[in-house]
């Protein structure tokens, strides 16, 4: 189960195991990591027997920190998991009786495995691999491990963009804001990488100008024959610029 907010982890004094908070007390705990939390979300919550807080004479609940342990296994599947509360219900269930809850399946888009040939670099089958992979904003985002400031600077520098009419990303803008943030620890800001962009985008005009009296042909077959050019062409190409690239720096 999800383990409690370490103590002070949130600029707060540690609380004694055994005190008992307020409605409002909890909110304030959970806010930092669940913005969306209320507390009629909470009132929500107990209702659906997912957390027991304990009531006062008056009326009032108290919440153990076993309560605030459940509050955040719930809030944590919903939000990561999706999983309905009914799941959620019986995961707790199987937690009170000391079981593990089932493993939990990845409920996010995987990238597809990039086709590699024995030198590492991408095949000619990767490029002529297709894929229906859209991805929201926020899936983007989550996924990549980035955040909207990078996302927004990878877009102004013309280095990711989304499907035109959609909004939705595909798998190479995945790809490129993985790889951006990789390259960000090392001090390389989008704005660096804008001499990729254009050495990318010499090297597909140069295919496509060998490709296309091929896409010319009469026959019914010349289509599939300029996409197999392409594929093989664009693989020998990053295979000689990844060589050309090794070999300039071994010459430092």
């Amino acid at each position: 189960m999800a383990t409690a907010l370490p103590g002070g982890a949130d600029g707060r004094e540690p609380r004694p195991s055994g005190e008992l908070l307020t409605i409002g007390q909890v909110l304030d705990l959970l806010r930092p990591d669940f913005d969306s939390i209320t507390i009629p979300k909470i009132r929500f919550l107990e209702d659906k027997g997912l957390i027991k807080p304990e009531r006062t004479a008056a009326g009032y609940r108290k919440f153990s920190t076993g309560d605030v342990d459940r509050l955040r296994y719930v809030l944590t599947m919903q939000r990561d998991h999706y999983l309905p509360l009914r799941v959620i219900g019986e995961h707790l269930d199987a937690l009170d009786r000391g079981l593990e809850p089932p493993p939990i399946e990845p409920v996010v888009p995987t990238v597809p495995t990039v086709t590699l040939s024995s030198d590492g670099l991408p095949s000619p089958e990767s490029f002529a691999r297709r894929d229906n992979v859209r991805l929201s904003r926020k899936e983007l985002i989550k996924i990549a491990g980035i955040d909207e400031d990078l996302l927004a600077s990878l877009e102004q520098f013309g280095l990711v963009t989304s499907r035109s009419g959609t909004g939705h990303f595909d798998t190479d803008a995945l790809v490129i804001a993985q790889t951006a943030r990789e390259l960000a620890n090392f001090g390389l800001e989008p704005r660096h990488l804008r001499a990729f962009r254009a050495a990318a985008d010499r090297e597909v005009g140069l295919v496509e100008q060998v490709v296309a009296p091929l896409a010319r042909g009469r026959d019914a077959a010349a289509g599939a024959r300029a996409e197999d050019a392409m594929s093989q062409i664009a693989a020998l190409s990053v295979r000689l610029h990844a060589t050309l690239v090794k070999a300039g720096l071994r010459r430092r």
